[in-house]
């Protein structure tokens, strides 16, 4: 029962003086482009979805560095009785993963363009190639919102700009808050890969989550849940990498690279393109270049999947802290509990 307990009481101290006042925090300025996007641009313009995107990026790189700082200034005497390893201040260490030095941009670089080549756009295309309807229903799911209409756009150019522009604000705005926030703080407070697990089931669900939208009715129930597959699997590399690495960069970049390669895919789809066309002329060069970089860097990304299975594989096995394997059982049950409930909290950012 102590085991338990002690499980319980780590994750909700991390949601209640960390999590939940994080998601305020955002929430209260994500409010700002909301109300100041329209009157400044209005939702009619094709720079709309530029300027709300890249003021949320703004609004949450500034924001969590902020309030970490401030809630470890008034509830440091009560995280330090449950947090597990801290080399250096919240702030500090999430600053610290921005860092790009002349000895490691290369890696960095290199990283990026691996996670991107061979985890984020083989995922993409085999569903795009299995379930042909996915494109569809991508596009009915985004194309649509006055912050996406850049999809809309005849001009290519016009496209091309707003889809660079808007694709690294929400890169940056999802790493920040699952990767840079959730994995990286929650692995100071218990199990890393309780950490990597909750931000990842978190991640998930907030791709599930359009399955809440009214466009979602008139496809299969298992579309959005097909979205929180790929997310989570996606989530959970991510994460142990950041982990591993402490670098932020590649994977806001692999993130990036792909929204801007989804992005083409929804505007050629609506440019009347089937998707055989947008296979041939855009993954089919992408996913070669994928099998060179693979063969180029062989071991190390052999190394890599090694050591991220053998860490993966830990999770189901008891910590040093556990006793029992109904500790372990109770471990999992809770972070899956404290995914959905972060989810439900995340709501607020979506807003």
């Amino acid at each position: 029962m102590q085991g338990k307990k002690r499980i319980a009481k780590v994750r909700f101290t991390f949601f209640l003086y960390e999590v939940a006042l994080v998601f305020v925090f955002i929430f209260v300025l994500l409010i700002i482009p909301v109300f100041s996007a329209p009157l400044l641009v209005g939702e009619t313009s094709i720079i709309y979805g530029i300027f709300f995107y890249l003021m949320r990026a703004v609004m949450v790189f500034i924001g969590v560095p902020l309030i970490m700082y401030l809630t470890n200034l008034i509830f440091e005497s009560q995280k330090r009785k449950v947090i597990i390893s801290e080399d250096v201040s919240p702030s500090k260490g999430y600053l610290r993963m921005f860092r790009i030095t002349k000895n490691n941009y290369k890696y960095q670089l290199l990283y990026g363009i691996l996670i991107f080549l061979l985890v984020f756009l083989p995922i993409d295309f085999f569903t795009y190639l299995f379930v042909p309807q996915m494109i569809e229903f991508q596009t009915a799911a985004l194309a649509f919102k006055t912050t996406n209409y850049y999809l809309l756009s005849d001009n290519y150019f016009i496209f091309l700009i707003s889809a660079i522009v808007i694709q690294i604000s929400v890169g940056l705005t999802e790493e920040i808050i699952s990767r840079g926030f959730l994995a990286k703080r929650g692995s100071e407070y218990f199990f890393k890969m309780s950490a990597v697990m909750i931000s990842s089931l978190y991640w998930g669900l907030g791709h599930f989550a359009y399955f809440l939208d009214p466009i979602s009715r008139t496809y299969p129930v298992w579309f959005p849940f097909i979205w929180f597959i790929q997310a989570l699997i996606i989530g959970i590399i991510l994460g142990l990498f950041i982990l591993r690495k402490k670098w932020i960069f590649p994977v806001i970049l692999a993130h990036t690279l792909n929204n801007i390669v989804s992005a083409h895919t929804v505007w050629g789809f609506l440019q009347g393109n089937s998707f055989r066309v947008i296979a041939l002329y855009l993954y089919t060069p992408l996913l070669i270049l994928g099998l060179i970089f693979l063969v180029w860097n062989h071991s190390k990304i052999k190394d890599g999947i090694s050591s991220g299975f053998k860490e993966f594989k830990t999770y189901f096995r008891l910590d040093s802290k556990e006793h029992s394997k109904a500790d372990a059982l109770f471990r999992v049950f809770f972070d899956i509990l404290m995914g959905v409930i972060i989810f439900v909290m995340g709501l607020l950012v979506a807003v």
